[in-house]
């Protein structure tokens, strides 16, 4: 078996699984766990690596706006690998490679790859994903021990949460400062099953654009910023400078958070669940054991 991942979380996916052997062709932005990093890099990015958030926003949207695709496939590189199965997603064409595009490839190979869609928006639809690539890769015993395993780690969560009657409190989770993007997709559920209450996103939806004003209003008492595609580091800078701005003044006295987003936020795999403790020991710090540094740091 040989596969070619277009996906970061499809990546993470088939090393939790214990089949990273199979693995023979992934994206430019894999980079966990560090098993997979020999593998031949088979995408390239149209979106500049770097500018403020405000100009990689507008260079998206202006690649968008004339019909480019944002990241683009080495199909030479790719028809040497003589994949098998070719892990794609279809949730979003700013994050990866759009399914459309990995299907058309899939379709000029011979023999053609079978191609497995990634698609969850949810906390059971990474699950269901999850199970799905398990499948492919003939993998499915991996996948029922990997998957009870998260299982058990989110109802520890919330049994703990459960017993202490911990309080709820409100929170905001920030996926892009320029314009403001409140996360969608699974993060609400992440801040609900770690105890909170996500004052502006709604699971399974699409993640969306707020004004200032709307995020005064909601009066969070918890601002995590966690950027797609941003590391610890990056999130760190990018929520320090914002809150020393006039423009964020308001915050006042709620909590501000810089999570490692690629680890914990933006990608639909295994380590969600790590982003749900995580949350889980900012909200309630005194129930749980230490945060890892390597996933969060309070700003202020």
């Amino acid at each position: 078996m040989r596969v070619v991942s277009l996906l970061p979380a499809a990546t993470e996916i088939v090393a939790f699984l214990g089949v990273s052997e199979h693995l023979v062709g992934i994206t430019h932005e894999c980079d966990f766990p560090d098993v997979v990093k020999s593998r031949a890099r088979v995408t390239q990015s149209a979106i500049p690596h770097v500018g403020s958030p405000a100009e990689i926003d507008a260079a998206v949207r202006s690649l968008s706006g004339e019909g480019h695709a944002l990241f683009t496939l080495d199909e030479t590189r790719i028809r040497a690998l003589h994949p098998t199965v070719l892990l794609t997603q279809a949730v979003c064409d700013v994050c990866a490679v759009r399914e459309s595009d990995a299907r058309a490839l899939a379709a000029r190979l011979t023999p053609p790859p079978n191609v497995v869609t990634l698609g969850g928006t949810t906390l059971d639809g990474i699950y269901a994903d999850i199970q799905a690539v398990a499948e492919a890769l003939d993998a499915v015993s991996d996948a029922e021990e990997l998957l009870l395993g998260l299982h058990d780690r989110v109802k520890h969560v919330h049994d703990t949460l459960k017993a202490e009657r911990a309080p709820r409190p409100r929170v905001a989770v920030i996926e892009w400062t320029s314009p403001i993007y409140i996360a969608g997709h699974w993060a609400p559920e992440q801040v609900k099953r770690a105890g909170g209450v996500d004052v502006l996103g709604v699971a399974g939806q699409h993640s969306v654009t707020v004004s200032m004003q709307q995020l005064v209003d909601a009066q969070p008492e918890f601002v995590i910023f966690a950027p797609c595609g941003y590391s610890l580091a990056a999130s760190l800078t990018e929520a320090r400078r914002l809150v020393t701005s006039d423009e964020w003044s308001w915050i006042g006295d709620a909590q501000v958070w810089a999570m490692d987003a690629n680890a914990l936020v933006s990608r639909p795999g295994p380590r969600v669940v790590d982003g749900i403790e995580a949350m889980a020991r900012m909200f309630n710090p005194m129930l749980f054991t230490a945060l890892d540094k390597r996933h969060a740091e309070r700003v202020r």
